[in-house]
């Protein structure tokens, strides 16, 4: 079987899900990161992110498509997982340079995967999504229930 074969005996209860939506929060090292500028023109990039219990944050280049959409709309679409187990996060990103990071936040941010980019010779900013609205789902069966999070607060 390989990772988008997953055989589900019937749908996860939903605090299954939020559990498993935890544990890639946690585990996970990347996320799907969709933005869109002023036009809406759409822009789709992996990234690196931590997990604070949170809020997931974020690093990259201010001036990339990426970090301008964070910058001027604040508004960010997450996924983590694979076609048959996702975790769709919607959020509000509030940007931070370097020197105006929180306490802590850099240090973890750079021992979950051993990357850094205080020390990139290029300038990066960090990005700080809290969820607004989280969906998880993995087949069909499991559209009915997906909603787990509504206005920042887990609904199971």
């Amino acid at each position: 079987m390989t990772g988008n074969d997953q055989q589900v005996a019937g749908p996860r209860a939903r605090d299954t899900r939020k559990r498993d939506a935890l544990r890639k929060l946690v585990g996970d090292l990347d996320v799907w990161v969709a933005t869109a500028d002023r036009g809406g023109a759409p822009t789709l990039v992996p990234l690196t992110f931590w997990w604070d219990g949170a809020a997931m944050w974020l690093s990259t280049r201010p001036d990339n498509p990426t970090g301008a959409n964070l910058r001027e709309s604040g508004t960010v679409r997450l996924c983590l997982g694979t076609t048959r187990d996702v975790v769709q996060i919607e959020g509000e990103a509030r940007a931070y340079r370097i020197g105006e990071l929180p306490r802590g936040v850099g240090d973890s941010f750079a021992a979950k995967d051993g990357w850094d980019p205080r020390e990139d010779p290029d300038p990066y900013d960090f990005y700080e999504v809290r969820p607004r609205v989280i969906r998880v789902w993995g087949t069909a069966a499991e559209m009915k229930g997906r909603l787990l999070m509504r206005d920042g607060e887990w609904l199971v």
